[in-house]
């Protein structure tokens, strides 16, 4: 329930918040990467970065990228496979389309200077309001929230606000608590040290109430209902997808890969050839259901390997046959015939990612 302004910040000190907030986070943040810089541009990757995945995933994946790409023109004109090789493993790669979009805009239209007010920067592409925030507050040191998971969760705690923090409405409610709470002195160390917060001492399951620098400003803890925030609504049940993937093989010992299409799900990766059936139960009809769909190729043979892979919304139940090209030669629409040792140069979904590994270790014997 969201309270009124007056009601909302009755029991809070707000210096003495921020005070015992930010004396914490400069005593106990960790040192990361993207925390040596004030650089907007590497802020923006690793922003993009953290959504949806673990700092400690991100971090090699970050020093890489800045490496390959170290400024904005380097990412605009790249080649988007390239852009996406760097990503492969990190996931939801429309992030990376829209970062490289996003920078592109930048180098064209702002002269490569990343805008300074909330209102232009979220019209980049693949900006939003936490980004924007993000970058702003870190970057320019700008008075301007960034809300993600974390924050919400701290702050619901704080003030027991127990309304979904799915719904946008929520969001901004929480947008609106900390333009109340930042300091104007800091609010990069405002912002960060939410977020540290969140993802350290005020945890999802098992919170450290004991050790938490908020306690003694946290209604939920006062309470002793903790647990019970933030209130998130059940995920729905995500849907089941299972396939054929055929590794087929041509006389020069190559595999064919093929392109997934320019838009939707892991657009543009590389995958090898998938059939979508009812269920794993069709598996004994593997051969059949093979021919039906994909001419010029014989023996085929199921390799009795299965694979699931589990997305936000669904998941993918692979199962792995083999087979020989009939006819040499043989082209494919957005196909390729490439070495087993030259896969590593395209990049793939992490499931197909695994699936080479299967085939490297079987041409090495292990």
């Amino acid at each position: 329930m969201f309270l009124n302004e007056a009601n909302l910040f009755k029991h809070v000190d707000v210096n003495q918040f921020n005070h015992d907030l930010l004396y914490w986070f400069y005593q106990n943040k960790r040192d990361l990467p993207w925390r040596k810089t004030q650089n907007p541009y590497y802020i923006w990757i690793s922003e993009i970065m953290l959504q949806q995945t673990q700092v400690d995933t991100v971090i090699p994946y970050y020093e890489r990228f800045i490496k390959t790409f170290p400024t904005m023109k380097d990412l605009a004109y790249a080649d988007e496979e390239t852009v996406l090789k760097n990503w492969e493993g990190l996931g939801y790669y429309s992030r990376a389309r829209n970062l490289q979009q996003g920078v592109r805009e930048v180098v064209e239209v702002y002269d490569s200077k990343i805008p300074e007010t909330r209102k232009e920067i979220l019209s980049l592409k693949g900006v939003g309001p936490y980004t924007s925030g993000a970058i702003l507050s870190i970057a320019y040191n700008v008075p301007e929230p960034a809300v993600d998971g974390n924050v919400m969760r701290v702050l619901s705690r704080v003030f027991m606000i127990d309304d979904d923090i799915t719904k946008v409405k929520t969001k901004k409610h929480f947008e609106d608590i900390i333009y109340r709470l930042i300091p104007h002195t800091d609010p990069s160390g405002f912002n960060q040290s939410l977020m540290e917060l969140g993802a350290l001492v005020c945890k999802p399951r098992q919170p450290e109430c004991l050790t938490c620098p908020l306690q003694k400003h946290c209604l939920a803890y006062d309470e002793g209902v903790q647990h019970e925030f933030p209130v998130k609504k059940k995920k729905t049940k995500s849907k089941s997808i299972s396939y054929i993937v055929l590794i087929i093989h041509n006389s020069k010992k190559q595999v064919l890969i093929e392109k997934r299409p320019e838009n939707g799900l892991l657009a543009n990766l590389w995958q090898f050839p998938m059939i979508e059936i009812e269920n794993d139960d069709q598996i004994s009809r593997g051969e059949q259901i093979i021919t039906e769909h994909i001419k010029d190729v014989t023996d085929i043979e199921y390799t009795k390997k299965h694979l699931t892979h589990q997305f936000s919304h669904l998941k993918w139940s692979l199962n792995l046959f083999h087979a020989n090209l009939l006819v040499e030669d043989k082209t494919w629409e957005r196909g390729k015939w490439v070495d087993l040792c030259n896969l590593e140069l395209f990049p793939f979904p992490v499931s197909h990612q695994k699936i080479i590994q299967m085939l490297l270790s079987r041409i090495n014997g292990k």
